[in-house]
């Protein structure tokens, strides 16, 4: 069993794909979390992907210490969409998503994601940050209203779930389609692995 510092119900799902037993580990404050996310002056997307992951998983060990839980493996992850050194959040509203999908319309962005192993043990955390390229084809106003309609942008970096209706957007993808989706599988089996966790395949 491993611990998830995670809201996210991708992220459990993909877990779950390497027949990986979780349990969710969660904040009931949710705007603790929130304020790990904002971005600091002049931080690049790299730099704030992987310290948000290592705040989350800093935040999450202390609640499993006050817990009294067993011992287990603890992962955070963060994920976010940049164009150039741009960081693209979580839209506030629908104006804020109809930004960011006219940025991403018919170009490349990055996809960052950065995953945080904490061993049972208690030895150094273990950390892998991940770099996908998605290119969108060119959105009409009509697309982009049509797509914030469905709601789907909301929580989403970027605006956007490739595994949703979004996946109709998308010209090309280099790197890690788990990754995009906000969890790595392959770097994240790696790093469980190295803390101990025996996997099963």
């Amino acid at each position: 069993m491993i611990y998830l510092a995670s809201r996210s119900p991708r992220r459990l799902e993909l877990l779950r794909q390497l027949a990986i037993d979780c349990r969710l580990l969660l904040d009931e404050d949710e705007s603790r979390a929130e304020a790990l996310e904002a971005v600091l002056p002049r931080e690049t997307p790299s730099a704030y992907v992987q310290r948000v992951a290592r705040a989350k998983t800093e935040a999450a060990l202390g609640r499993l210490r006050r817990s009294g839980l067993p011992p287990a493996p603890l992962l955070c992850a963060d994920t976010t969409v940049a164009i150039g050194g741009t960081i693209l959040g979580k839209p506030a509203d629908a104006a804020d998503a109809a930004r960011m999908l006219r940025l991403l319309s018919g170009r490349t962005h990055r996809v960052l994601t950065a995953v945080v192993v904490a061993p049972a043990s208690g030895s150094r955390l273990l950390a892998v940050a991940q770099v996908s390229r998605v290119r969108f084809c060119r959105l009409t106003p009509a697309r982009i209203d049509a797509y914030i309609e469905s709601g789907e942008p909301f929580g989403k970096a970027g605006g956007y779930a490739i595994q949703g209706l979004a996946a109709g957007f998308v010209r090309r993808i280099e790197g890690s389609h788990s990754g995009i989706m906000g969890l790595p599988l392959y770097e994240t089996a790696r790093l469980l692995r190295k803390a101990g966790y025996l996997m099963r395949s």
